[in-house]
């Protein structure tokens, strides 16, 4: 074998991963945010279950995939409903549903499940080859849907225009794809702004190409006109009011897993997904809080935001069985054992409400009940 060849497949095989924008990065620990001490110092934890939640994964039939939304809905309040946080609320998941693989009957499932105060819906898309005006068209005409069919998302307050988080498919977030594929759009940024998307929860990606640079962070990002824009942007900070052009960027937590190495050496990747063969657990969640995932001046407040494909079996099976509940058990007890530490079930709506009352909050610190309210979770309306 020509050892050059052997390097240039190597190399190549960094890229596709995306491994060399962050892994100097994740080497290290979040210089921006101070280490933890558990024993001591007062943590409010934030979990929020962000699902790519598709009924029609590997193209069943329609029978197949509304007996996989079926299921969760009936399974869900049984399997979780006797769990609570550190408020009474029960546990939270955000079932962002794709506009291409839409199906009316699973969104009908999804919503009642909702409505009993379990989580929400938001836009997950999966697109390619498109442009500035076809994307604007298929999100205003799939919010449309989703709120006069279903009864679901909301509007803000002060425009009233109806406002949705967003996953990108395939990760590939303002054509961020090497070869520009599953998107289309370099502008992406500016059509979500503009179609009333709140935040956007697409990543980490890792392995991916698609894996920015930047990890670990809550920031604003705009669209400058230059590639992979939203990359950049300031963080978001007590005392920080961000540009209205601008959108939310919430990361999950992305980090090297030395507890859990490869051929006993390489350290594997912890990137928030939750999956069959790799639950969640407390080793994880030390991982995640590790992350340093805050606003600049709130450093008590940590925001862990988690995906996870809910529909594909194996995962289907976790996160409706005695893994999920193992863990939710976990959390009691590490609440018991350390009062401190305090953690709240969230949606992905109420995390993005959360960075914005601790920007609002530049002196006294923020009631997280203004948002979360006590002992009952805000359902879909």
């Amino acid at each position: 074998m020509n050892p050059l060849s052997a390097i240039h497949r190597k190399f190549a095989r960094v890229q596709e991963t995306g491994l060399h924008r962050w892994a100097a990065r994740g080497l290290f620990a979040n210089p921006t945010v101070p280490p933890l001490n558990v024993d001591r110092d007062e943590l409010h934890v934030f979990l929020a279950v962000c699902d790519h939640y598709e009924p029609d994964w590997g193209r069943p039939a329609a029978n197949v995939a509304i007996e996989r939304a079926r299921r969760w809905t009936e399974r869900y309040p049984i399997a979780h409903g006797d769990f609570a946080d550190s408020l009474g609320r029960p546990p939270q998941h955000t079932f962002f549903y794709p506009a291409d693989e839409y199906r009316a009957e699973c969104v009908d499932l999804v919503a009642e499940l909702c409505r009993q105060g379990f989580g929400d819906v938001d836009v997950h898309l999966h697109h390619d080859h498109d442009t500035e005006e076809s994307l604007r068209e298929k999100l205003l005409d799939y919010v449309e849907l989703l709120s006069r069919r279903h009864g679901l998302l909301r509007r803000d307050p002060e425009t009233g225009k109806l406002i949705y988080g967003f996953i990108h498919g395939n990760w590939a977030l303002c054509n961020s794809r090497p070869d520009g594929r599953w998107c289309g759009v370099d502008r992406e940024l500016r059509v979500l702004v503009e179609t009333g998307c709140y935040a956007d929860f697409t990543y980490p990606s890792a392995p991916s190409c698609t894996q920015p640079s930047r990890i670990n962070a809550i920031y604003h990002a705009s669209d400058d006109g230059q590639p992979r824009p939203h990359e950049r942007g300031p963080r978001a900070a007590a005392g920080f009011t961000p540009d209205r052009d601008s959108l939310l960027m919430i990361q999950g937590p992305l980090a090297f897993d030395w507890g859990r190495r490869k051929y006993g050496v390489v350290p594997r990747v912890e990137n928030g997904d939750l999956l069959g063969n790799h639950p969640p657990s407390l080793a994880r969640l030390r991982l995640w809080l590790n992350a340093g995932i805050t606003v600049a001046g709130r450093p008590e407040w940590r925001f862990v935001k988690l995906h996870t494909h809910g529909c594909k079996p194996g995962n289907l099976e976790m996160l409706l069985g005695e893994p999920m509940q193992r863990f939710h058990r976990s959390l009691a007890e590490l609440h018991k054992q350390h009062p401190n530490i305090r953690y709240y079930y969230v949606t992905a709506r109420e995390m993005a409400e959360l960075v914005a009352l601790a920007e609002r909050s530049a002196t006294a610190a923020p009631s997280i009940e203004s948002i979360l309210g006590r002992g009952v979770a805000n359902p879909c309306l």
